[in-house]
Protein backbone atom coordinates (compact mmCIF):
# COMPACT_ATOMS: atom_id res chain seq x y z
CA UNK A 1 0.00 0.00 0.00
CA UNK A 2 1.21 3.69 0.36
CA UNK A 3 0.50 7.36 1.63
CA UNK A 4 0.83 10.13 -0.37
CA UNK A 5 -0.11 13.80 0.53
CA UNK A 6 -0.33 16.80 -1.70
CA UNK A 7 -1.22 20.73 -0.46
CA UNK A 8 -1.85 23.76 -2.30
CA UNK A 9 -0.92 27.03 -0.38
CA UNK A 10 -0.99 30.42 -1.08
CA UNK A 11 3.04 30.48 -0.79
CA UNK A 12 2.97 27.51 -3.32
CA UNK A 13 3.34 23.33 -3.04
CA UNK A 14 3.73 20.43 -1.19
CA UNK A 15 4.27 17.04 -2.10
CA UNK A 16 5.27 13.92 0.18
CA UNK A 17 5.09 10.29 -0.69
CA UNK A 18 6.30 6.80 0.77
CA UNK A 19 7.82 4.21 -1.00
CA UNK A 20 6.83 0.80 -0.24
CA UNK A 21 4.18 -1.53 -2.39
CA UNK A 22 4.10 -4.76 -0.57
CA UNK A 23 4.65 -5.33 3.08
CA UNK A 24 4.33 -9.10 3.00
CA UNK A 25 6.32 -10.51 6.25
CA UNK A 26 9.33 -11.90 4.27
CA UNK A 27 9.04 -9.30 0.85
CA UNK A 28 9.19 -5.66 1.13
CA UNK A 29 9.21 -3.84 -1.86
CA UNK A 30 10.41 -0.60 -2.40
CA UNK A 31 9.57 1.76 -5.53
CA UNK A 32 9.11 5.74 -5.69
CA UNK A 33 5.43 6.80 -6.35
CA UNK A 34 6.66 10.85 -6.70
CA UNK A 35 7.31 11.53 -10.82
CA UNK A 36 8.67 14.78 -11.66
CA UNK A 37 7.34 16.62 -15.18
CA UNK A 38 9.45 19.55 -15.50
CA UNK A 39 10.72 22.61 -18.32
CA UNK A 40 12.60 24.90 -15.80
CA UNK A 41 11.41 28.38 -16.96
CA UNK A 42 8.32 27.05 -18.32
CA UNK A 43 6.17 24.25 -16.40
CA UNK A 44 6.81 22.47 -13.36
CA UNK A 45 4.17 19.66 -12.50
CA UNK A 46 4.56 16.42 -9.82
CA UNK A 47 2.31 13.07 -10.11
CA UNK A 48 2.08 10.83 -7.25
CA UNK A 49 0.66 7.60 -7.65
CA UNK A 50 -1.51 4.76 -5.28
CA UNK A 51 -2.71 1.56 -6.10
CA UNK A 52 -1.57 -1.12 -8.75
CA UNK A 53 1.86 -0.36 -9.24
CA UNK A 54 2.12 -1.80 -12.87
CA UNK A 55 -1.10 0.45 -14.06
CA UNK A 56 0.37 3.56 -12.30
CA UNK A 57 3.92 2.91 -14.16
CA UNK A 58 1.97 2.37 -17.61
CA UNK A 59 -0.09 5.35 -16.89
CA UNK A 60 3.39 7.22 -16.37
CA UNK A 61 4.85 5.95 -19.13
CA UNK A 62 2.03 6.84 -21.65
CA UNK A 63 1.17 9.95 -20.25
CA UNK A 64 4.76 11.32 -21.21
CA UNK A 65 3.85 10.63 -24.63
CA UNK A 66 0.60 10.98 -25.21
CA UNK A 67 -0.92 13.61 -27.72
CA UNK A 68 -4.76 14.51 -27.85
CA UNK A 69 -6.31 15.09 -31.16
CA UNK A 70 -5.50 19.20 -31.31
CA UNK A 71 -1.89 18.37 -30.42
CA UNK A 72 -1.04 19.05 -27.10
CA UNK A 73 0.69 16.94 -24.52
CA UNK A 74 1.55 17.00 -20.97
CA UNK A 75 4.49 19.18 -22.67
CA UNK A 76 2.85 21.30 -24.18
CA UNK A 77 -0.71 21.80 -22.29
CA UNK A 78 -1.34 25.60 -21.70
CA UNK A 79 -2.96 24.78 -18.53
CA UNK A 80 -2.83 22.76 -15.27
CA UNK A 81 -6.69 22.11 -16.07
CA UNK A 82 -5.64 21.01 -19.93
CA UNK A 83 -2.53 19.07 -18.25
CA UNK A 84 -5.05 17.24 -15.75
CA UNK A 85 -7.06 16.64 -18.75
CA UNK A 86 -4.76 14.97 -20.21
CA UNK A 87 -3.86 13.00 -17.33
CA UNK A 88 -6.94 11.59 -17.20
CA UNK A 89 -6.91 10.64 -20.93
CA UNK A 90 -3.87 8.12 -20.13
CA UNK A 91 -5.52 6.46 -17.25
CA UNK A 92 -8.75 5.94 -19.72
CA UNK A 93 -6.03 4.47 -22.57
CA UNK A 94 -4.60 2.58 -20.16
CA UNK A 95 -7.60 0.77 -18.55
CA UNK A 96 -8.93 0.29 -22.16
CA UNK A 97 -5.78 -2.03 -22.90
CA UNK A 98 -5.53 -3.61 -19.83
CA UNK A 99 -8.79 -3.62 -17.52
CA UNK A 100 -10.20 -6.72 -19.11
CA UNK A 101 -7.04 -9.06 -18.98
CA UNK A 102 -6.24 -7.99 -15.31
CA UNK A 103 -9.98 -8.93 -14.52
CA UNK A 104 -9.53 -12.37 -16.24
CA UNK A 105 -6.82 -12.65 -13.70
CA UNK A 106 -9.19 -10.65 -10.30
CA UNK A 107 -7.17 -8.05 -10.60
CA UNK A 108 -9.16 -5.13 -10.26
CA UNK A 109 -8.12 -1.70 -12.26
CA UNK A 110 -7.18 0.59 -9.15
CA UNK A 111 -5.14 3.72 -9.23
CA UNK A 112 -5.51 7.02 -7.41
CA UNK A 113 -3.07 10.16 -8.71
CA UNK A 114 -2.48 13.39 -6.86
CA UNK A 115 -1.14 15.77 -10.13
CA UNK A 116 -0.26 19.44 -9.39
CA UNK A 117 2.26 22.11 -10.39
CA UNK A 118 2.33 25.29 -12.20
CA UNK A 119 2.51 26.04 -15.87
CA UNK A 120 3.41 29.59 -16.72
CA UNK A 121 0.96 32.24 -17.11
CA UNK A 122 -1.29 30.59 -14.64
CA UNK A 123 -1.41 29.89 -10.51
CA UNK A 124 -0.32 26.89 -9.12
CA UNK A 125 -3.20 24.24 -9.08
CA UNK A 126 -3.76 20.51 -7.64
CA UNK A 127 -5.89 17.56 -8.46
CA UNK A 128 -6.80 14.32 -7.52
CA UNK A 129 -7.64 11.84 -10.39
CA UNK A 130 -9.61 8.77 -9.94
CA UNK A 131 -9.60 5.31 -11.79
CA UNK A 132 -11.86 6.78 -14.23
CA UNK A 133 -10.06 9.28 -15.63
CA UNK A 134 -11.65 12.00 -13.84
CA UNK A 135 -10.81 14.44 -11.70
CA UNK A 136 -11.35 17.15 -8.96
CA UNK A 137 -9.45 20.53 -8.06
CA UNK A 138 -8.29 21.79 -4.56
CA UNK A 139 -9.59 25.04 -3.24
CA UNK A 140 -9.32 27.14 -0.27
CA UNK A 141 -11.89 25.17 1.43
CA UNK A 142 -10.11 21.89 0.83
CA UNK A 143 -6.01 22.64 0.53
CA UNK A 144 -4.89 19.37 0.17
CA UNK A 145 -5.17 15.56 -1.17
CA UNK A 146 -4.37 11.92 0.19
CA UNK A 147 -4.16 8.66 -1.41
CA UNK A 148 -3.67 5.75 0.06
CA UNK A 149 -3.75 4.94 3.66
CA UNK A 150 -5.18 8.19 4.26
CA UNK A 151 -6.80 7.79 7.47
CA UNK A 152 -4.24 7.72 10.00
CA UNK A 153 -2.69 10.97 9.16
CA UNK A 154 -6.14 13.16 8.22
CA UNK A 155 -6.39 14.77 11.67
CA UNK A 156 -3.21 17.15 12.14
CA UNK A 157 -3.78 18.66 8.56
CA UNK A 158 -7.01 19.39 9.21
CA UNK A 159 -6.53 20.86 12.20
CA UNK A 160 -3.32 22.95 11.69
CA UNK A 161 -3.23 23.43 7.15
CA UNK A 162 -4.97 26.66 5.95
CA UNK A 163 -4.26 28.03 2.39
CA UNK A 164 -2.20 30.60 4.41
CA UNK A 165 0.35 28.12 5.87
CA UNK A 166 3.73 28.24 5.17
CA UNK A 167 5.37 25.95 3.05
CA UNK A 168 7.85 25.18 5.52
CA UNK A 169 5.20 24.70 8.47
CA UNK A 170 3.40 22.65 5.74
CA UNK A 171 6.09 20.18 5.41
CA UNK A 172 6.32 19.99 9.07
CA UNK A 173 2.64 18.63 9.18
CA UNK A 174 2.94 16.24 6.00
CA UNK A 175 5.73 14.76 7.77
CA UNK A 176 3.78 14.88 10.99
CA UNK A 177 0.61 13.04 9.01
CA UNK A 178 3.15 10.84 7.29
CA UNK A 179 4.40 9.36 10.84
CA UNK A 180 1.09 8.77 12.33
CA UNK A 181 0.45 6.41 9.62
CA UNK A 182 4.31 4.92 9.92
CA UNK A 183 3.13 3.91 13.40
CA UNK A 184 0.03 2.85 12.75
CA UNK A 185 -0.09 0.45 9.04
CA UNK A 186 3.20 -1.63 8.11
CA UNK A 187 2.05 -1.24 4.35
CA UNK A 188 3.38 2.15 4.61
CA UNK A 189 7.20 2.32 5.07
CA UNK A 190 10.31 4.67 4.16
CA UNK A 191 12.35 6.20 2.57
CA UNK A 192 10.14 8.87 1.44
CA UNK A 193 10.44 11.60 -0.90
CA UNK A 194 9.70 15.03 -0.19
CA UNK A 195 9.26 17.82 -2.88
CA UNK A 196 8.58 21.73 -1.98
CA UNK A 197 8.12 24.23 -4.97
CA UNK A 198 7.87 27.65 -4.42
CA UNK A 199 5.24 29.51 -6.48
CA UNK A 200 6.82 31.21 -9.56
CA UNK A 201 9.84 29.32 -9.77
CA UNK A 202 8.35 27.18 -12.68
CA UNK A 203 11.34 24.29 -11.32
CA UNK A 204 11.71 22.34 -8.11
CA UNK A 205 12.45 24.25 -5.22
CA UNK A 206 13.48 21.70 -2.70
CA UNK A 207 13.59 18.18 -2.89
CA UNK A 208 14.93 15.62 -0.24
CA UNK A 209 14.26 11.73 -0.02
CA UNK A 210 14.22 11.04 3.58
CA UNK A 211 15.30 7.24 5.13
CA UNK A 212 16.22 6.34 8.46
CA UNK A 213 19.10 8.01 8.86
CA UNK A 214 17.44 11.44 7.82
CA UNK A 215 18.20 13.70 11.06
CA UNK A 216 15.17 16.30 10.84
CA UNK A 217 12.80 13.10 10.15
CA UNK A 218 14.12 11.45 13.34
CA UNK A 219 13.64 14.93 15.82
CA UNK A 220 9.47 14.59 14.63
CA UNK A 221 8.99 10.95 15.49
CA UNK A 222 10.68 11.49 18.91
CA UNK A 223 9.77 14.51 19.82
CA UNK A 224 5.93 14.54 18.23
CA UNK A 225 5.56 11.29 20.06
CA UNK A 226 6.99 12.97 23.24
CA UNK A 227 5.11 16.06 23.17
CA UNK A 228 1.72 14.00 22.39
CA UNK A 229 2.17 12.08 25.19
CA UNK A 230 3.23 15.59 27.22
CA UNK A 231 -0.12 17.17 26.50
CA UNK A 232 -2.38 13.62 27.28
CA UNK A 233 -0.52 13.70 30.67
CA UNK A 234 -1.81 17.35 30.95
CA UNK A 235 -5.54 17.01 30.10
CA UNK A 236 -7.89 16.46 33.49
CA UNK A 237 -9.48 13.10 34.08
CA UNK A 238 -13.02 13.60 33.69
CA UNK A 239 -15.63 13.54 36.67
CA UNK A 240 -18.11 10.90 37.16
CA UNK A 241 -21.50 11.12 39.19
CA UNK A 242 -21.27 15.05 40.03
CA UNK A 243 -23.67 16.32 41.89
CA UNK A 244 -25.88 19.01 39.60
CA UNK A 245 -24.03 22.19 40.99
CA UNK A 246 -20.14 20.66 39.92
CA UNK A 247 -18.46 22.51 37.31
CA UNK A 248 -15.14 21.73 35.28
CA UNK A 249 -14.62 18.74 34.03
CA UNK A 250 -17.77 16.73 34.50
CA UNK A 251 -18.31 14.13 32.18
CA UNK A 252 -21.30 12.59 33.90
CA UNK A 253 -23.54 14.49 36.17
CA UNK A 254 -26.16 12.57 38.70
CA UNK A 255 -29.33 14.41 36.82
CA UNK A 256 -28.20 13.14 34.25
CA UNK A 257 -29.88 10.13 32.31
CA UNK A 258 -28.18 7.66 30.63
CA UNK A 259 -28.43 4.16 29.40
CA UNK A 260 -26.55 1.70 27.17
CA UNK A 261 -29.11 -0.33 24.99
CA UNK A 262 -29.61 -3.38 26.99
CA UNK A 263 -30.57 -6.98 25.22
CA UNK A 264 -33.10 -8.89 26.79
CA UNK A 265 -32.42 -11.96 27.86
CA UNK A 266 -34.55 -15.13 26.27
CA UNK A 267 -37.67 -15.84 28.49
CA UNK A 268 -35.91 -19.25 29.14
CA UNK A 269 -32.81 -18.17 30.82
CA UNK A 270 -33.84 -18.50 34.83
CA UNK A 271 -33.64 -15.63 36.91
CA UNK A 272 -31.16 -16.36 38.59
CA UNK A 273 -29.31 -17.00 35.47
CA UNK A 274 -30.65 -13.19 33.99
CA UNK A 275 -29.54 -11.93 37.71
CA UNK A 276 -25.92 -13.15 37.17
CA UNK A 277 -25.58 -11.10 33.76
Amino acid sequence: MTYCVGMRLNDGLVFLSDSRTNAGVDQVGTFRKLSVFEIPGDRMMVMMTAGNLSISQSIRQMVSELKTEDGHSIWTAPSMYEAARILGQAVRQVHERDAKALADFGIEFNVSIIFGGQIKGERCRLFQIYSAGNFIEAHDENTYFQIGEAKYGKPIIDRVVTPATSLNDAAKCALISMDSTLRSNVSVGLPLDLLIYESGKLAVSQFVTIDERNEYFHMIRSTWGHQLKSVFDGLETPVWNATPEAQGNVLHSTNTSSQPVRVAPPCDVSASARDSI
